[in-house]
């Protein structure tokens, strides 16, 4: 029984690399060709606005903003209790939202 579907495999695979081998060669010609004549085109849509290459060109100013600025080192801290901690951060109970 293995040996029928190996050699059913073997003939499909045999069919389809005759079709797509062709196939698959005269497409990666075309392929091949096209992009290698796409370097060469002209642009078709002009630049806006200044020359890029141009050293002399106005552009907007740069700023600079760190991205650890509102950072605050929490360590060494002192042990303190885990009660107390909670309560601190816990709403109130005036604060309930009733709708």
């Amino acid at each position: 029984m293995s040996a029928q579907i190996g050699a059913i495999v073997a003939a499909v695979g045999s069919v389809a690399r005759g079709i797509f081998g062709r196939k698959l060669g005269a497409f990666a010609g075309v392929a091949l060709a096209a992009m290698t004549l796409g370097g060469c085109a002209v642009p078709l849509v002009p630049l806006v606005g200044a020359d890029p290459a141009d050293p002399g060109a106005k552009v907007a100013g740069v700023g600079y903003r760190s991205t650890l600025a509102p950072y605050t080192s929490l360590r060494p801290t002192t042990p303190s209790n885990w009660k107390e901690q909670n309560q601190r951060v816990t709403p109130s109970p005036n604060s309930s939202h009733e709708h």
